[in-house]
């Protein structure tokens, strides 16, 4: 007991002081490239004066879709071509989509460009009056990096909480032949699908769990385009279909996916709590669940089992 007591107390004095140095090093930098961006931010006023709600739109819309496009059009030329050929050695799901079906990725990209243009865009746009009753998301000064990191913290955990009960609530048998089917027709995933979804669906679960937060916390325009920016880049990520090197693990979303009835979550925090993730738990794509950090695909490092024979 007390040979793990003083491991398990090393490990976390050595986490702490590994998180305080990063955080230190971070802090120096954010305050000193503090006045840039505060200069950078008061010229985006002054050039957007009396038309506020403008640069909000462009900031909580438009830089977010760019990074969307962006980032799933890369990966929609790997999934088209299967160049360059040695991301293709990353692929979770071997044999599928290889290459993508056209017919059904332009039904994906069409339902995915509705979503962000009939819905996603008007509840933006609703989300801007909330937002002035809790402090002016276009105020004059930026967040500190002590208060932006809090920020993300609550962020994370309030979509956490309503992506996973929401997610569960369309797994129901009567919601999800409906309406959740539709975006597990896909059932190896690919970047540009990770919108492809029922209208409803849309709303509660990708919209939603993401604008409770900034909500919440009263949050500034720059927390809010980063935020909204690095949602999508992780859903895309996660639905890319590649475990890629240095990138956030896919596998436990892809297994939801393949399996339907596992890994509700994001972090995978209440699949835990709940015990929906003890199938995922017990196969190599949980072994593969980590970030690579070389250039080895997990997936020949840790391959799955050989299939029996009949």
């Amino acid at each position: 007991m007390r040979r793990t007591a003083f491991i398990l107390g090393s490990g976390l004095l050595l986490l702490v002081a590994l998180w305080n140095s990063v955080t230190w090093h971070l802090q120096r930098f954010w305050g000193a490239s503090g006045y840039f961006w505060q200069a950078q931010w008061e010229r985006l006023l002054s050039t957007f004066e009396g038309k506020e709600w403008l640069l909000y739109i462009l900031g909580a819309t438009q830089v977010p879709i760019l990074f969307f496009w962006t980032l799933s059009g890369l990966l929609l030329v790997v999934d088209t071509t299967g160049k360059p050929n040695f991301i293709s050695r990353y692929r979770i799901q071997v044999g599928k989509n290889d290459p993508v079906d056209p017919m059904k990725l332009r039904q994906a990209i069409h339902t995915v460009l509705f979503n962000q243009l009939v819905i996603s865009f008007p509840m933006m746009v609703w989300l801007y009056p909330i937002l002035k009753l809790r402090g002016d998301p276009c105020r004059r000064e930026l967040p500190t990096f002590h208060w932006f990191l809090l920020e993300l913290a609550v962020f994370t955990l309030i979509e956490e909480v309503l992506f996973y009960y929401a997610h569960r609530l369309l797994h129901h048998p009567k919601l999800y032949k409906k309406i959740h089917k539709k975006h597990h027709e896909w059932t190896a995933p690919i970047g540009v699908i990770s919108l492809y979804a029922h209208p409803i669906e849309h709303v509660v679960s990708n919209m939603l769990p993401a604008m409770v937060g900034p909500i919440v916390m009263g949050s500034h325009l720059s927390s809010i385009t980063i935020w909204f920016s690095l949602v999508l880049i992780i859903t895309i990520i996660s639905h890319c279909g590649y475990h890629l090197p240095f990138l956030p693990s896919p596998e436990f979303h892809d297994y939801h996916h393949f399996k339907f009835n596992q890994c509700y979550g994001v972090l995978g925090v209440l699949d835990h709590l709940h015990g929906t993730d003890t199938v995922f738990k017990k196969t190599k794509a949980y072994e593969r669940h980590t970030i690579l950090l070389g250039f080895t695909p997990l997936s020949e490092s840790i391959p799955d089992p050989p299939k029996k024979m009949d």
